[in-house]
């Protein structure tokens, strides 16, 4: 795997206004000549999304599609050159194509940012494991899920402080837990009722595992699959068994209300890549389980809290 560029790193550069990940640099060249949005601009311009253009169309003419994107593996990634990929852009990719539509750009945002972002039009889409929760699911139309997806604790390695629950972060009004503002677990601990003084906000992984390992914090609660590739480099993390009180998660590619057409035929489009090999094939590559999206939809998903 290539190395990541940190978040931190890309947030700096990009602004409040998000980083857009240039056509030139990814995977696949797009073929439109249309010079994109710059950095700060919020992508308003006429390469971005919404003008009520057609989306199907209008991503053909361009050949490619806008995402927002959160640079978190294995859900996300953008490589050191550029490349937008990770597991459910490489997903939301397979199935745009399919749809005549090339390639995707990618902009990262925090996750707080991504649904304001999505309805002011400065992408076409969210394909960041945003999970699918009731307050979300009022803003946006989901597609069918591809992520169905654990949460964990990443703790000092021992667990010294014994965080293995959501009660247990309950029991001791003393734990401090790192969350990122906007996630599904700011939202799941929000609604057990966890005291805002016990949440520390930070807006990128790896500043939340540094709170961790300096004991400015006691865990970071995430999903287990980033946690455990966060663990692969970060010396002394340790992940913890998925979490048993939190509730069954997942996620799917997020679009404005308003191109309900498009979603309509991408979720015909993703129910053949589902059918086919190459969808087990990029679950696989990310570490997540296609078998477990099996019988699991976006309508059960958003009923979830939050």
């Amino acid at each position: 795997m290539t190395s990541e560029i940190s978040r931190r790193t890309l947030m700096r550069s990009a602004g409040a206004a998000g980083l857009i990940v240039p056509a030139a640099m990814l995977m696949t060249a797009c073929s439109s000549t249309e010079k994109p949005a710059s950095v700060g601009e919020g992508g308003t311009g006429s390469a971005a999304a919404g003008g009520g253009d057609d989306l199907l169309a209008k991503g053909k003419k361009q050949g490619y599609l806008r995402v927002g994107i959160a640079n978190e593996p294995p859900y996300t990634k953008v490589t050191a050159d550029g490349k937008v990929t990770g597991c459910e852009p490489d997903v939301f990719r397979a199935v745009v194509k399919s749809m005549g539509i090339p390639d995707v750009q990618g902009i990262i945002t925090p996750y707080n940012g991504m649904i304001p972002g999505l309805k002011a039009n400065r992408w076409d889409a969210i394909t960041a494991g945003l999970f699918m929760k009731q307050s979300r699911c009022a803003e946006v139309n989901y597609s069918e899920p591809v992520i169905v997806s654990t949460e964990s604790f990443g703790v000092p390695e021992g667990n010294p402080k014994h965080i293995t629950t959501v009660k247990s972060v309950l029991d001791n009004k003393d734990l401090k837990i790192v969350v990122l503002p906007g996630g599904f677990e700011e939202g799941i601990l929000k609604t057990a009722k966890v005291p805002d003084s016990q949440m520390i906000r930070i807006n990128n992984n790896r500043s939340g595992v540094e709170a961790v390992l300096a004991g400015r914090a006691d865990a970071f609660f995430l999903p287990t699959l980033s946690l455990r590739a966060l663990a692969k480099t970060e010396k002394g993390l340790e992940v913890t068994a998925p979490v048993e009180d939190a509730p069954k998660t997942g996620s799917g590619a997020a679009f404005r209300q308003s191109d309900e057409s498009f979603l309509t035929e991408y979720n015909k489009h993703l129910a053949k890549l589902k059918d086919g090999p190459e969808f087990a094939k990029i679950l696989d590559k990310w570490g997540f389980d296609p078998d477990a999206v099996k019988g699991v939809t976006a309508k059960e998903l958003c009923k979830n809290p939050g």
